[in-house]
């Protein structure tokens, strides 16, 4: 039983997982928005808040993201200009749009993007 399990494993290791958020926050800084599956979209808002709220830091924000992200665009990116946007805000930075059942497999697809 999974009762009040912390995350979602998206039937993947560890490390595989890892990888998966850390490409899918690259993607969602680079534009904006995306569409993916609904559990990936749910974990990911998850992992994207704190990477915000990191940013809003202040000192070591630099480092502490670009050891998450490994990229060197996206963390400035996300330091300089996204998460000042949200100083204001205390969290809720994602918005997650339930969209369609993706054809092939009938997965629930949503589209994440900024508010």
């Amino acid at each position: 039983m999974r009762h009040k399990h912390g995350y979602r494993k998206l039937s993947r290791t560890s490390a595989h997982r890892a990888a998966l958020l850390k490409n899918l926050s690259i993607a969602l800084i680079k534009y904006g928005k995306m569409e993916t599956t609904l559990p990936k979209a749910k974990e990911l808002s998850r992992y994207f808040e704190k990477l915000i709220t990191k940013g809003l830091s202040g000192e070591n924000a630099h480092r502490a993201i670009f050891a998450l992200l490994q990229d060197k665009e996206c963390t400035n990116k996300l330091v300089t200009e996204i998460s000042p946007e949200y100083a204001e805000r205390n969290g809720g930075y994602t918005r997650i749009i339930k969209t369609r059942m993706r054809r092939g497999d009938a997965a629930p697809m949503a589209i994440i993007e900024l508010v």
